[in-house]
């Protein structure tokens, strides 16, 4: 199991949002499709680090700064005499490697994985220094996808090969490790340091009257919602939803769109579109929501 979990970030919570109600551009899109194909690949090797058997603790998606510069780590293991630093990338098709060059076959030169791993490892190592560790760190690249090919490979790189990952981790699993109170107070650390909030979201500019309005199915994402008595039910795959409970996820979709507004009934009527009463609007914020103000003055929180 593992000590810190992956969550999706805001940015791709975000885009995922705006990719429903609004057209982004193709750019845009592009970037949305990048950041939600990386978090399938991380966690994909999530499941096969979580099968581990040796003494670790494992710490995934992790935003650090050291020396005013951040830097982020896909995946950290803490062994008992290592530190295993995993940058995950979820590319497909055919590459070649070139003069320490990336490019994706015909000819499309990419950024190179391992400037972003030594840079990375460099900042986490003078981080662990300032914290009075010298624990050598073990830095990689993985390749999770199986339908990925990189040819002209050097052997001295630290890469490891869709076909390889069982066999590297079949190897960390046999390795002896013997945790203590010390490997704990670091992860417990490094977690304190986790820069939640990550200032280097690449969002398009929108505003409230631009986004389409109404209940999305939360597994279709299709706007082909009814409010039958007490359940949302979506015309496209059938899927159904306590209509409290879609109110409320929509509310916290709302939130995270515009963390700024407050949450009135009158707002979230418009947001949610298809549910017609207001009553039944404000009866739902209150059970779940805590009343700030009075009369029409009064929003939620």
């Amino acid at each position: 199991m593992s000590y810190k979990s992956r969550t999706e970030s805001a940015e791709l919570l975000i885009l995922k949002l705006l990719n429903t109600r609004m057209s982004l551009s193709n750019n845009e899109k592009q970037h949305y499709f990048n950041l939600k194909k990386g978090y399938k690949g991380e966690k994909i090797f999530d499941s096969l680090t979580e099968n581990l058997q040796c003494e670790c603790i494992i710490l995934n998606d992790l935003l650090l700064k050291q020396n005013n510069t951040m830097f982020q780590i896909d995946s950290l293991i803490i062994t008992s005499e290592t530190i295993y630093f995993f940058e995950v990338k979820n590319y497909e098709g055919d590459y070649y490697y070139e003069s320490d060059r990336l490019y994706k076959k015909p000819n499309s030169e990419i950024n190179n994985p391992l400037n972003q791993l030594n840079r990375s490892e460099s900042l986490l190592r003078q981080l662990l220094q300032n914290l009075g560790l010298n624990t050598p760190i073990n830095a990689s690249v993985v390749f999770i996808n199986p339908e990925f090919t990189l040819y002209q490979t050097p052997l001295n790189k630290p890469f490891i090969f869709p076909t390889q990952v069982n066999r590297y981790l079949k190897n960390l699993h046999k390795t002896s490790s013997k945790l203590n109170g010390k490997h704990k107070l670091l992860a417990d650390k490094l977690i304190s340091l986790h820069i939640k909030d990550s200032p280097f979201k690449l969002l398009p500019s929108y505003d409230y009257d631009q986004l389409r309005k109404g209940i999305t199915c939360v597994k279709c994402t299709s706007f082909s919602m009814s409010v039958e008595g007490r359940k949302c039910v979506c015309k496209e795959c059938g899927q159904v939803e306590l209509v409290a409970i879609a109110v409320m996820r929509n509310v916290k979709e709302f939130k995270l769109l515009f963390p700024n507004r407050r949450i009135t009934t009158n707002v979230i009527h418009q947001w949610c579109k298809v549910v017609t009463s207001k009553k039944r609007i404000r009866r739902i914020l209150e059970k779940n929501l805590k009343i700030v103000g009075v009369h029409q003055w009064s929003y939620y929180e």
